[in-house]
């Protein structure tokens, strides 16, 4: 079993920022690749970013140069920095932690960008 502990989320205006945090902890080792995925209503679930234990990261397109992945080994934690937020980042925002074909998604936060 595997457990996350997801926050972060909320309501902001455009152009404003959010940092997420997801904390795993269980079943998991610090070799597992970490990340977000973000489902808004009506869409299908895709992938935010990503990052391996060594540190390497993947973007989505829409939002490179805007968001930030990071993560802490020692705490099995993986961060997702969050500035210029548009309306169309509005999702829900779930945590993932993958090994080979063993995938556990923690249970998601909410962010919602309006005016």
């Amino acid at each position: 079993q595997v457990q996350f502990v997801e926050s972060g989320g909320g309501l902001v205006q455009p152009g404003e920022s959010l940092r997420l945090s997801c904390a795993a902890s269980g079943s998991i080792h610090m070799f597992y690749s970490m990340g977000w995925y973000r489902q808004a209503p009506g869409k299908q679930r895709e992938l935010v970013a990503s990052i391996t234990h060594g540190g390497t990261t993947n973007y989505a397109d829409s939002v490179k140069g805007r968001f930030t992945i990071s993560r802490d080994n020692t705490k099995l934690t993986v961060y997702l920095q969050m500035n210029s937020l548009k309306p169309e980042d509005t999702a829900v925002y779930y945590c993932n932690a993958a090994w080979g074909s063993t995938v556990h998604w923690g249970q998601g936060t909410q962010v919602t960008v309006s005016s």
